[in-house]
């Protein structure tokens, strides 16, 4: 016999399964986005762009399941958290798809010449921000804050290379003004990056609030 709280805990889990999707396929994007900066490959950022209506169509589906499972269901305290928190997860997942499309009209946009460096820090930024999502989507699923606490530690990473690539670019245009339209396309990528590392954090903070019921930021 299904009970109403055996099949409210199978539509809970299907929240998970959505909010595993959506966060899966943006890490897809952003592999993709990075290999068509690095190989000015424009139909893969187009391919990359175009992902991104998967991810508001799920961004809408797991709010409207949310809010359904609210008004029918009268969630308890823990289960409120983990329907709130979803909310604002799949919001979170859905600007950094956005931020990721911003990636590939940047890629586009220097795909018409060679850079005039080699990509660097740019891919080290990204693998880390690719790795910092998945820990957090799947912290979210096991409810281990372990890797919440494993994601904050490479948020640090994040921002020490960002300020570094930031001071070199800003250092390649001082001294070569032909540089800097390629330049400021790239700071602008790295800009992105940093960003959507930090909605990344976001959801770490959603998946503690669930585990604790408390509210704060976890990387001061």
């Amino acid at each position: 016999m299904v009970t109403p709280r055996k099949k409210f805990d199978a539509e809970l889990a299907e929240l998970d399964q959505s909010l595993l999707r959506m966060g899966t396929i943006a890490e897809e994007m952003l592999s993709k986005a990075l290999v068509a900066l690095a190989n000015r490959d424009v139909a893969l950022a187009d391919e990359t762009i175009s992902m991104d209506d998967s991810v508001d169509a799920l961004n809408l589906e797991i709010e409207s399941t949310c809010i359904r499972l609210i008004a029918t269901q009268q969630p308890a305290a823990r289960d409120l958290r983990v329907i709130f928190a979803a909310i604002k997860i799949s919001g979170d997942v859905e600007r950094v798809a956005d931020y990721v499309v911003d990636i590939a009209k940047t890629a586009k946009r220097l795909a018409d010449r060679p850079l005039f460096k080699p990509l660097v820090d740019i891919p080290k930024l990204q693998a880390i921000v690719k790795q910092m999502l998945h820990e957090t989507m799947d912290a979210f699923v096991s409810r281990d804050l372990t890797l919440v606490h494993k994601m904050i530690d490479d948020d640090d990473q994040v921002d020490h290379l960002y300020r570094s690539l930031y001071d070199e670019l800003v250092d390649f245009m001082k001294k070569d003004p032909s540089v800097v339209d390629q330049a400021v396309q790239l700071l602008l990528i790295s800009r992105y990056l940093e960003r959507i590392a930090d909605h990344i954090t976001n959801i770490g903070e959603r998946v503690f609030y669930v585990e604790t019921g408390e509210l704060k930021e976890l990387h001061t």
